[in-house]
């Protein structure tokens, strides 16, 4: 699996300080935490216009994110701050 930090909020990621390796760590534990298994990950399922999506909360950020954990993808729609990423 391969990090773009360029696309879907890149620019927070590295503004406050996350890296990469952080970022790939979250990814793959929600990925587990989606197939079932116990990870400390802060998931919520999305409702409404979002349904089909989770929200993955790392500190002040939110990351919106679609896995399809039979196809092994994770589209990360966006990476922003609580007050801007649901508008």
């Amino acid at each position: 699996m391969e990090s773009n930090t360029e696309q879907a909020g890149g620019e927070v990621q590295h503004r406050e300080g996350i890296s990469d390796e952080r970022m790939m760590s979250l990814l793959q534990r929600f990925i587990s935490y989606c197939s079932g298994k116990r990870e400390n990950v802060d998931v919520k399922k999305m409702r409404g216009k979002w349904e089909g999506y989770h929200r993955v909360r790392i500190g002040k950020i939110r990351i919106i994110l679609k896995a399809d954990v039979e196809a092994r993808t994770i589209v990360v729609d966006r990476m922003d701050f609580r007050g801007g990423i649901y508008k």
